[in-house]
């Protein structure tokens, strides 16, 4: 049998989130210096630059899902399916924007775009360990 999916952010406890996003934060800068100051130390400057552009690009995407999941939450007359919709299109249209752009620095200039993919890569990394780690101290999905 196949379970449903879980809402592993809304299981969270409603102080844990915004602990999660400060421990997030931290965690990312520090592990987006520490490869850039690799790349710098390799001689790569322009992955460097492309590794602090990846883990912003990081940053960015994961504010504006939590400015759109904000504006849903404040309207009562939208359906679930209307609110999934509209959230799930902009977050495909925005990760539609970061591929191409990342794919048109890898063609022009592939230090840079390396940069911004590993920076992205960082990010997400991060953010996963930041919430297993968010869900181990609360003792898991229930």
């Amino acid at each position: 049998t196949c379970e449903p999916p879980v809402n592993v952010l809304g299981a969270l406890e409603p102080g844990a989130l915004k602990s999660l996003l400060r421990r997030l934060t931290i965690t990312a800068v520090a592990l987006g210096v520490a490869g850039v100051v690799i790349a710098l130390v390799l001689g790569a400057p322009w992955v460097g630059v492309g590794i602090a552009l990846g883990v912003i690009a990081g940053f960015f995407n994961l504010r504006s899902v939590d400015k759109q999941v904000a504006r849903v939450d404040v309207d009562p007359e939208a359906s679930s399916k209307a609110l999934r919709r509209m959230v799930g299109s902009r977050s495909m249209a925005r990760l539609a924007v970061i591929t191409v752009l990342v794919v048109v620095l890898l063609l022009i200039y592939a230090p840079l775009g390396i940069g911004i993919v590993v920076g992205l890569v960082i990010f997400q990394l991060a953010f996963v360990v930041n919430v297993i780690r968010a869900m181990l101290a609360q003792g898991g999905v229930a």
